[in-house]
Order: structure tokens, then C-alpha cells, then sequence
């Protein structure tokens, strides 16, 4: 199976062709974001629905990253 790297708050992770954001994010361990009472969130969906995954892509916020494939190169930053 092929791979692909991306960075993910600055740091390089590699993921299977194919693989959601969301699947490179829980790879790097990060948190995808926090409440507003400060608990770290993550998906609970998989779907887009609960709207925990969302990240900036490239630039671009509030990216729901269950619903973004990875791709080579590709600029994912959370809120911790």
C-alpha cells in the first residue's frame, strides 16, 4: 500500500493514500481542539456531523478533517 506525508502541527506524519485527515491528526496524537471549559475534543462521528474534527487545512479553518483526505504535503494544524 502506498503512503503519504503531511504535516501536522508541524510535524511530519505519514498515513496510507486514502486516509482522512482526521486518521493523520490521531496518528500525530495531537488534540484536535479543546471547549470552552478547556477539555480536549475529538471525533465522535467519523461522518462530518458532530463538527469535534475541525481543523485549519492549508490555511482554510474550520475544516471538518473526517471528510478531507490527506494528501501529500498538506498543512493541518489544530487548536490545541
Amino acid at each position: 500500500m502506498n503512503s503519504i506525508v503531511l504535516s501536522v502541527d508541524g510535524v511530519q506524519v505519514e498515513v496510507p493514500d486514502g486516509a482522512s485527515v482526521a486518521a493523520a491528526v490521531a496518528r500525530r496524537g495531537s488534540v484536535f481542539r479543546r471547549s470552552p471549559g478547556g477539555q480536549p475534543r475529538a471525533p465522535l462521528c467519523g461522518m462530518g456531523v458532530c463538527f469535534e474534527c475541525r481543523v485549519s487545512i492549508d490555511g482554510v479553518a474550520q475544516q471538518r478533517a473526517c471528510m478531507v483526505l490527506a494528501r501529500p504535503g498538506m498543512r493541518v494544524e489544530t487548536q490545541p
